[in-house]
């Protein structure tokens, strides 16, 4: 039953995830969190993080991730099945259609009409991410932020924003090294 749970749930989640890894990680927070509880947000965060580190879409690897998790081999290989198989089916066939029928208005129509929400998708995944990252579990509250957290956004934006040909991957490293230290310097921050 699970792996049926785990083939569904990411079944979903590569059927509806417009706009590529960004885009998916809202469905993947409400069917990881939301709906199922595999995860927490926490957890979800830190997984998104990994994702980051390793090759392959953010979509892909939560499968493989949580599959793993829930189900171990069997699971992990469910999940990610789960999760590419809308994906080739669906650019199979529409592969198809816009050789065949590429130049009808309605098409570019409907590609044009998908962009602002690909980008609403992208931005919430983002916000959902920078709460959890700064206030954690509860996400925005009165509370103040986690100061050491909103520092290194605030930095690694700052660096990327400033110097554009900044590679992101020594950008990650270098807040990750610094996260490291400041976390392991003062005991209590975390």
């Amino acid at each position: 039953m699970i792996y049926l749970q785990l083939f569904w749930s990411f079944f979903q989640i590569g059927l509806f995830s417009f706009g590529g890894g960004y885009a998916a990680l809202p469905l993947i927070q409400q069917q990881v969190v939301g709906i199922h509880s595999w995860l927490t947000m926490s957890e979800l965060t830190d997984l998104v993080t990994i994702s980051q580190m390793t090759p392959g879409p953010i979509a892909i690897n939560a499968a493989t991730f949580v599959g793993t998790q829930i189900g171990g081999l069997p699971g992990a290989v469910v999940a990610t099945l789960g999760c590419v198989l809308p994906s080739c089916v669906i650019v199979s066939l529409l592969a198809f259609l816009y050789y065949r029928y590429r130049s009808l208005t309605a098409i570019q129509g409907a590609l044009y009409g998908l962009r602002p929400a690909v980008v609403a998708l992208i931005a919430s995944a983002g916000l959902s991410i920078l709460l959890t990252a700064l206030w954690g579990e509860g996400g925005f509250a009165l509370a103040m932020p986690d100061v050491a957290a909103a520092v290194l956004f605030l930095g690694g934006f700052f660096v990327l924003r400033k110097w554009r040909r900044t590679d992101p991957i020594l950008v990650m490293l270098g807040c990750g090294v610094l996260g490291a230290a400041v976390y392991l310097l003062i005991p209590g921050l975390m």
